[in-house]
């Protein structure tokens, strides 16, 4: 079962190793990201933040999608990462599963504007999130649990 998907510029760090797997009960991490799953050096350095007891699998989208809908997933409770906003709507379009997305980090560049404390996006991202929201695909701001959620769609 899906507990969370996450779009978080960082990955997998501390914010997501304790408050997130445990807020909501995560027993697996899939983190869902192409040029991750054929990094074996940044792959390396990721496990080094894994939470004890969890289980850490790192895929590409493709590869994440079809595990997701064979069922492969099914017996954890399973946080999903992405890296990017077209990382989740990839995501997103092809599991039907995935019913909402907690946007965490987002890094600044140059086309990108801000949108809230640590999320900037680009009109390419504007433009993905309608379309998953047009979906049916709840989009929701927060940094750590606690925070109030705050919808993206009011922010864009």
């Amino acid at each position: 079962m899906i507990v969370l998907t996450r779009i978080d510029h960082r990955l997998l760090h501390g914010q997501v190793s304790f408050l997130w797997v445990r807020n909501v009960g995560a027993d697996c991490i899939l983190i869902a990201n192409d040029s991750l799953a054929k990094d074996n050096l940044r792959m390396s350095a990721l496990r080094l933040a894994r939470p004890a007891g969890v289980k850490l699998v790192m895929k590409s989208v493709e590869d994440s999608i079809k595990s997701i809908n064979e069922g492969e997933t099914d017996k954890y409770n399973l946080l999903i990462i992405v890296e990017n906003v077209d990382d989740a709507h990839r995501l997103a379009l092809g599991c039907p599963a995935i019913k909402s997305i907690n946007v965490g980090g987002m890094k600044n560049a140059e086309d990108r504007k801000q949108i809230s404390k640590a999320v900037f996006v680009s009109e390419n991202d504007i433009e993905k999130f309608k379309e998953m929201h047009e979906k049916g695909i709840e989009l929701e701001i927060r940094m750590v649990p606690n925070d109030q959620k705050i919808d993206v769609m009011t922010l864009i």
